[in-house]
This record gives C-alpha cells, structure tokens and sequence, in this order.
C-alpha cells in the first residue's frame, strides 16, 4: 500500500510524518501523474483558494476525477475537505465534489482563534475520544443522506465520510494520536 500526500501546498509533510508512525509508505505529489502509483490520496489542510489555483495549474482536476472515479480513497483535511465538498460557502467557490457535503470555509474564526480540544469520534463501532486542532477550520453545514458521520465537537460533525472519500474540518496530523491516519488507511486496503 503506498499513500500520495498532495504537496502542493499546506501541512503535507506532518501527514506523510504520521504515516511514518504507523509504517506505511507514503510520497509526497506534485504532478498529476504521480497519482496513478497511489493506493490513496490525503489532500491536506492549507489555503483552499490557493490550492485550488496550484491544482488548475497543475492539470490534477481530471486526473483526481479518474483517481475517484477508480475507488480509490481520499482523505481531506480542512482545505482538503472544502477542495472535496459538493458546495462551499462564505464565498462561493469551486469545489471537486467528491462527498455530499456543504462547508462554510472559516466558519470558526480567524487564525488567533484556533484551538485544541478533545472531541468524539466513532471510527470502530464504539465511540472513544479524539484530540483535534483547529486552524481556521470549515464547518460543515449540512451532510447528504449517504454520508456518514464519524466525529463530532460541540455537538457538530467535524468528520465524515461517504464511499471512498473521508473528510475531517480538524488537522490530525498535528497531534501524536494516528487513529485517525489508521482508519484511513483501513479504506485503503479495503479498497485493494
């Protein structure tokens, strides 16, 4: 199994870090092309605006459009998330729409209130806690009838997941806990 971060920019390298802890191999992407070695793919948090220009540049939307249409796993973190929803708020804009969700982009505040704290997810079947870190996080306002919710803070779905694609408003890789890079990775092989 091999795990393509999307390095174009945001925090990739503290993802292909947690998925050194858990021993699985991973390559940071800068080319369309280097997709197709991927098992799955992990879109990391940043500034969506501007990975959605570097993408365009790039020519990844239809070569992420094939990765998907394979059934092969994506995982979003914050940016990630709002580059993958179906709609995107507060301002509208493009968006892949890989998962039947809609976010509001920033809904949490500015960077000065970003905040950590503990919130529960269900990953397993039984619901345990999770650390999470919000950096100028999305919200997710309305999730599709066959989207799963998989983590909540405050009472609000802060992670979901529909198919082959799994989204988190939160970064995980910015803690030490992997629950949530060994889930994903679980869909990887499932999806083998």
């Amino acid at each position: 199994m091999k795990i393509g971060v999307l390095a174009l920019q945001g925090d990739f390298a503290l993802h292909g870090r947690a998925l050194d802890r858990i021993a699985v191999e991973s390559a940071e992407i800068r080319r369309a092309a280097d997709l197709d070695a991927m098992d799955g793919l992990i879109i990391p948090g940043g500034e969506s605006t501007t990975l959605l220009k570097l993408m365009e540049a790039g020519e990844f939307v239809p070569a992420l459009e094939k990765f998907h249409a394979n059934g092969r796993p994506i995982f979003g973190t914050c940016a990630g998330l709002i580059v993958l929803a179906r709609e995107v708020l507060s301002p509208r804009q493009f968006s892949l729409g890989f998962i039947d969700v809609t976010v509001e982009r920033n809904a949490y505040g500015r960077q000065k209130e970003s905040f950590e704290s503990e919130g529960e997810a269900i990953l397993d079947g039984e619901p345990g806690p999770l650390r999470m870190v919000f950096i100028r996080a999305p919200r997710i306002r309305r999730l599709g009838a066959t989207v799963t919710r998989l983590a909540a803070y405050g009472g609000e779905c802060v992670m979901a997941r529909e198919g082959s694609v799994l989204v988190a408003t939160f970064h995980p890789e910015l803690t030490d806990d992997t629950t949530v890079h060994r889930y994903f990775c679980r869909m990887v092989e499932a999806a083998s």
